[in-house]
């Protein structure tokens, strides 16, 4: 596999089973969302895998942010898009792995991992069924450049962020919604009185989301 990575196997087994792939946020690893995989339900896969770039002096990103002279920050872009490819890949090497449904696969993300959600699902919707993203924002310039002409159909986007986040403005994920149903997708779009974080509200609601669209 060329991404590390923690799995809970299906507590329901069926000949294939759908997959939920777990992207943390930055600084952070693949224990961090694996701590709730128990609480997901039992039909799937639920995979968590770290991000691999590695950040000094722990913690792992999907790509690199910098700080210009006046302290604006800004993303590295060309990181992103291999981070993207590469959850592609990974996914690939999972179905050979396990019997995982590939016409069932699903993204939770929380902050960078949200976003990269986003690209993925944007740019692979033929191999993305649904994405839950947590505290992050849609950011353009990392989705193909000829998503537009792909069919998008069957792509459904739960979302989420906090009123007072303090590192993505909620400003920010409100922008995804607009842009997403433009493009005909369903979205389910929900804000919490919290900051950086997913509230145990936020939880629930995203779960029976996921019970509710399969």
């Amino acid at each position: 596999m060329n991404l590390t990575y923690l799995v809970r196997e299906p507590k329901i087994k069926q000949e294939k089973n759908p997959l939920l792939l777990l992207l943390h946020g930055y600084g952070s690893n693949e224990e961090d969302l694996f701590s709730f995989a128990s609480e997901l339900p039992d039909e799937y896969y639920v995979a968590s895998v770290r991000a691999p770039y590695d950040l000094k002096p722990y913690g792992h990103a999907w790509y690199d942010i910098h700080f210009d002279a006046d302290e604006n920050k800004f993303s590295d872009d060309a990181q992103a898009i291999e981070s993207r490819d590469l959850i592609i890949q990974f996914i690939d090497e999972l179905i050979v792995k396990y019997p995982i449904d590939a016409a069932q696969v699903s993204l939770i993300g929380f902050s960078q991992g949200a976003i990269l959600s986003y690209a993925t699902a944007l740019s692979y919707p033929e191999r993305i069924s649904r994405v839950v993203a947590l505290s992050g924002y849609l950011n353009e310039k990392i989705i193909a450049e000829n998503f537009k002409s792909k069919d998008l159909s069957n792509l459904k986007l739960f979302i989420s962020h906090g009123t007072v986040d303090q590192v993505i403005p909620v400003d920010w994920a409100r922008k995804a919604q607009p842009f997403l149903q433009n493009l005909g997708l369903e979205v389910m779009y929900k804000e919490y009185p919290i900051g950086h974080g997913v509230a145990p509200q936020n939880f629930y609601d995203f779960k029976n989301w996921l019970e509710s669209t399969k």
